[in-house]
């Protein structure tokens, strides 16, 4: 006698060797023998054997039409035995029984298990929905399949383009966009990223990082809402003296300019900033549009700025007009240039001239200078300042040294990147501390300052930069009460001198005016809501100096390969890595032995990845070692240093 029976969710056959009352000694087809519980089995049989006996009744379920299957059955819990006699109009074989039983359990959307033998047929209702629900997995996996191949063959999808932000940083792992892209990837073994970009999804490298970024901190675009101009108080008194602004010649949102006044022997120098704060009030649609980005995003070729361009063109200081400025003036001895008394007021001030680094940096040098050239733009002028700023120089290093510190070191580079529309980039340096550098970082540090000491004094709270100790614990941070900044050198540093371009400058400039005009401040000590500003400005600057490194680095990296760099000297920096002279790209070197920062090398660049930003190289020379380890250190500013005039410039 032979048996069909349940064994670990299927059905087997097998002979039976003995009857043990409540169980079956059985051996299967294979030989193999097992104990079946008798509640287990489903038929019992003689012919045909327990082999041909599966295969036949597999071949006949599986030709059994589901449909008409489940028409015959009750819609009551039936027994398989059962319907096999209805179904095949007489008493079933032992196949037709083992088939009709086979095709009940492998229908589970048709018919519902209710135990041994037993089923029930679905409800109409449901069988429809769970039959749509696999026509739409069939057309669903169709689809998938159709843009793996598409993505194979470096095309993207249509559907793709208004979803690529999401696939690419924050992707719906259950979407068909991106079990699509997975597969494609796996196939194709690269990463989402690489594969859009090879499919044309974006241009360039560049717009991939810039997409990153605005997905995490601009979602919603760079667009301005529509927003009114204000216009400042048009009563303001006009300043007696002109001004002239030093900038970058790129530079549009100018924030501050000088002034230089003889007054007998001695002189009276001006620091004039940009008085947004007298049309900007507290919580207007403007101030949310500035309080919601923080800061001006710089990066090489483009910024997102601040506030909007009409905004920004109703208070920048341009060339030939008349501005409403926040001036802080300071009385200087003619004899020794200290300072004897300052003043701030609110006024207007006439812009006389808009100077530009690129056109003045050659011509006014230490020796130009010392010498007393004058073939440029306000240079009886620039020459007092430079003089001024000297002994407030002096003064700023004697306190780092009181403090413990190093004075500032004098070979550090900046860099500038000009992109042009066919992005060809050209990056150039410059020696920091240059006269022009100097004397606009000094006069901003000195109006910081002083401003700060002015709120500290009426006890007006305002926003500080601090720095105070060594290591970890010295690290620059902003705090909603005065401090010093040993850093810089200086008893206290309040950020108030770039109202157009940073958020924590308005919100002090609101505080100042309120503390000139001896009225009551926009923020309370303590207030909760300047806290809210620290914190929130802290994020966002982080994030956006973040975002302006990996862009410098991307530029570098494109520098390297427009100019077809492969073997070139690079110099030793801290433990293994190095960095090229002319660009601030700094990259690892395998293999690189201990030496002396500074220690020129030759490297050969064998592979630039713009997309994880990564340079491949190996050393091919050792050329030359220094002889004072000292000699290129800061060349190239570490995170966090250089704040004396990388804030100001």
């Amino acid at each position: 006698m032979n048996v069909f029976y349940e064994e670990d969710g299927g059905f087997k056959a097998g002979t039976i060797l003995a009857d043990q009352g409540g169980a079956f000694q059985v051996e299967s087809a294979s030989g193999k023998r097992a104990k079946v519980k008798a509640a287990h089995v489903l038929v019992e049989f003689k012919e045909p054997a327990p082999v041909p006996m599966l295969r036949e009744a597999q071949a006949l379920a599986d030709a059994m039409d589901l449909d008409f299957l489940w028409e015959c059955a009750p819609q009551e819990e039936f027994d398989f035995a059962s319907l096999a006699s209805e179904y095949f109009g007489h008493t079933p074989s032992a196949v037709e029984s083992a088939a009709l039983l086979m095709r009940l359990h492998g229908s589970p959307m048709y018919f519902y298990r209710k135990g041994k033998g037993r089923y029930r047929a679905a409800p109409p209702a449901a069988l429809q929905a769970a039959l749509a629900s696999i026509e739409r997995r069939k057309q669903t996996a169709i689809l998938q399949a159709s843009y793996v191949e598409e993505l194979k063959n470096h095309r993207l999808p249509e559907v793709f383009l208004p979803k690529l932000a999401e696939l690419l940083f924050k992707p719906d792992r259950n979407s068909i966009e991106f079990k699509a892209l997975e597969e494609a990837c796996t196939a194709l073994a690269t990463t989402p990223a690489r594969l859009i970009l090879a499919a044309g999804g974006l241009k360039s490298a560049k717009d991939l990082h810039f997409a990153r970024f605005l997905f995490a901190h601009f979602p919603q675009g760079t667009a301005f809402p529509s927003v009114s101009v204000p216009s400042g108080p048009l009563d303001l008194p006009e300043a007696q003296v002109s001004a002239f602004s030093i900038d970058d010649h790129l530079t549009t949102e100018i924030d501050d300019a000088l002034s230089v006044e003889a007054v007998g022997a001695d002189w009276r120098v001006g620091v004039h900033i940009a008085a947004p704060g007298l049309a900007i009030l507290p919580d207007d649609a403007i101030d949310a549009i500035a309080r919601e980005r923080f800061s001006t995003v710089y990066v090489p070729g483009e910024k997102i700025t601040m506030l909007p361009d009409e905004v920004v063109s109703a208070f920048t200081l341009a060339e030939g007009r008349q501005c409403p400025v926040l001036s802080l003036y300071f009385e200087v001895n003619g004899a020794d240039f200290s300072v004897r008394a300052s003043s701030s007021r609110l006024e207007r001030i006439y812009i006389a001239h808009n100077l530009r680094h690129n056109a003045l940096e050659d011509k006014v040098t230490e020796d130009t200078l010392a010498a007393g050239a004058a073939d440029y733009l306000c240079h009886r002028e620039i020459g007092v300042l430079w003089r001024f700023v000297q002994g407030l120089y002096a003064g700023r290093q004697a306190a780092r040294v009181a403090a413990g510190l190093k004075p500032e070191g004098s070979n550090r580079a900046d860099y500038n990147f000009y992109v042009d529309e066919q992005e060809r980039v050209e990056i150039t340096s410059r020696k920091r501390g240059s006269p022009l550098d100097k004397i606009v970082a000094e006069l901003m540090i000195l109006a910081n300052s002083t401003w700060g000491k002015l709120l500290a004094e009426q006890n007006i709270s305002g926003i500080y930069r601090i720095q105070q100790g060594f290591g970890a614990a010295g690290r620059v941070r902003m705090v909603a009460h005065p401090a010093p900044h040993q850093g810089l050198g200086v008893a206290q540093y309040a950020w108030s001198t770039s109202p157009l371009r940073r958020y924590v400058d308005l919100v002090n400039q609101w505080q100042i005016i309120a503390a000139i005009e001896n009225r009551k401040p926009v923020f309370a000590k303590n207030d909760a809501d300047l806290f809210a500003i620290i914190s929130g400005f802290d994020a966002a600057y982080a994030a956006y100096a973040e975002f302006q490194t990996i862009m410098e680095r991307y530029w570098c990296l494109r520098w390297v390969e427009q100019q077809q760099v492969r073997v070139t000297e690079a110099l030793v920096g801290r433990e293994d890595w190095a960095h090229l002279p002319e660009i601030p790209l700094q990259f690892r070197v395998p293999g690189l032995p201990a030496l002396p920062r500074g220690t020129r090398i030759e490297v050969e660049l064998l592979n630039l990845d713009v997309v994880d930003l990564t340079v491949e190289c190996r050393l091919l020379a050792i050329i030359e070692e220094v002889d004072d380890p000292n000699l290129l250190e800061g060349a190239l500013a570490a995170p966090g240093e250089g704040e004396a005039q990388g804030d100001e410039s």
